[in-house]
């Protein structure tokens, strides 16, 4: 059995702007996993099993080079999508497909199986094709991982910046460059896998981020998942009917990004926190433009708390519910009270913490009759147009 895991994200800030070709957003990796499992199937039926549908599974067959499911309507879009993408992959690599199981696991949704928006479906998306990479015996460094995944993503959602698979293949704390998906969309038409995975992306990067030690980051959970692709739809009416407003918020999200990008580089947390403020400020405004409430009331309560006790805060990701994040300075700011406040007010607190991959990360195992191979992926600091 072939095991592999993939991290679940938050966004810390730049959201909604880096829906855009070359605009920027932070976000972290969390040590909490979507886990996939592959094995050789014992006929010639496949099945993908989930724990987060206790009572379902997929089952699946092949015709030819095919997959074919036996249900139209079920809950695996993503892993279908990842499935497709690597065994179109495998082909051009003249592998011989085969028939198999597939198990997942998912610590990113609570115990009822309500999403806490830490990217599910982008975690699921690169364990499961990691997975399959080791399955066919497939080269996958990171900047193939993170092609192959967002190619099988985007195919599903057809929308969003594929930030959240960066942090996924990445992990740590990550500048994402968002690249052109309408050229990904026209190129996937005439090239082939391979052609694909080589060419450079236009406008993509992805750079490491090192966060000062005092930094603390502190994640409020709202109890209300929230739809991300239905958001950012409703944010392109906007932009559509509102271009110069939008433009003017695009361009402040920017030069916010960028200079807390400079507050990484510099390990200075005041300089984060303040633009963490600043991007809360944008987003805000944002939402009075659009009619779309982006803070919900209980998120505003959650910011409210952490600001009372010295931490910069604001919601993440798309908002509408799901988490907020705070950046708490350990050696000045009041951690307990936030998090006995925030009790009191109803408010999760999630108990997770950056999860790093480093040069010599190992994410994917092979177990063989009580052996285990661990493998190694290579990882690449930054990807600019390659």
């Amino acid at each position: 059995m072939i095991t592999a895991k993939a991290p679940g994200k938050l966004f810390i800030a730049g959201e909604y702007a880096v829906v855009e070709t070359s605009f920027p957003a932070i976000l972290v990796a969390l040590d909490k996993f979507v886990t996939c499992s592959v094995e050789p199937a014992t006929g010639e039926i496949g099945r993908i099993y989930s724990e987060q549908y206790q009572n379902d599974y997929l089952s699946w067959r092949r015709l030819g080079d095919q997959v074919v499911v036996d249900k139209r309507d079920n809950p695996f879009s993503y892993i279908l999508s990842a499935i497709a993408v690597t065994e179109e992959y495998a082909r051009a690599l003249h592998r011989e497909l085969r028939v198999f199981d597939l198990h997942i696991d998912s610590e990113l949704d609570n115990r009822s199986g309500r999403k806490y928006g830490l990217g599910s479906s982008a975690a699921v998306t690169v364990a499961t094709i990691q997975a399959l990479c080791e399955f066919y015996n497939l080269p996958a460094d990171k900047n193939r991982l993170f092609k192959l995944a967002a190619i099988a993503h985007f195919e599903v959602q057809g929308n969003g910046s594929l930030g959240d698979v960066a942090a996924s293949v990445y992990g740590g704390w990550i500048a994402y460059h968002s690249f052109d998906r309408q050229w990904l969309a026209q190129q996937r038409q005439y090239l082939d896998i391979m052609s694909l995975l080589s060419l450079p992306w236009p406008e993509l990067k992805i750079e490491p981020l090192k966060a000062p030690k005092n930094l603390k980051l502190l994640i409020g959970w709202t109890g209300s998942p929230a739809s991300t692709s239905r958001l950012v739809d409703k944010i392109s009416i906007f932009k559509a009917k509102q271009q110069n407003e939008y433009h003017h918020f695009l361009a402040e999200s920017k030069a916010c990004i960028h200079r807390m990008i400079n507050g990484f580089e510099k390990g200075d947390l005041n300089i984060i926190k303040r633009e963490i403020r600043y991007n809360r400020t944008l987003l805000r405004k944002l939402a009075d433009m659009s009619g779309v409430q982006i803070e919900t009331p209980v998120l505003h309560k959650m910011v409210q708390i952490a600001e009372h006790f010295g931490g910069a805060a604001k919601s993440s990701g798309a908002g509408g519910g799901d988490c907020g994040i705070v950046a708490i300075d350990t050696q000045k700011d009041d951690l307990p009270a936030v998090l006995k406040r925030w009790s009191q007010s109803k408010i999760e607190s999630l108990p997770m913490s950056v999860h790093f991959i480093s040069n010599n990360a190992k994410q994917v195992k092979r177990v063989v009759k009580s052996t285990v191979q661990k493998i190694t992926i290579p990882e690449q600091h930054i990807i600019s147009n390659n």
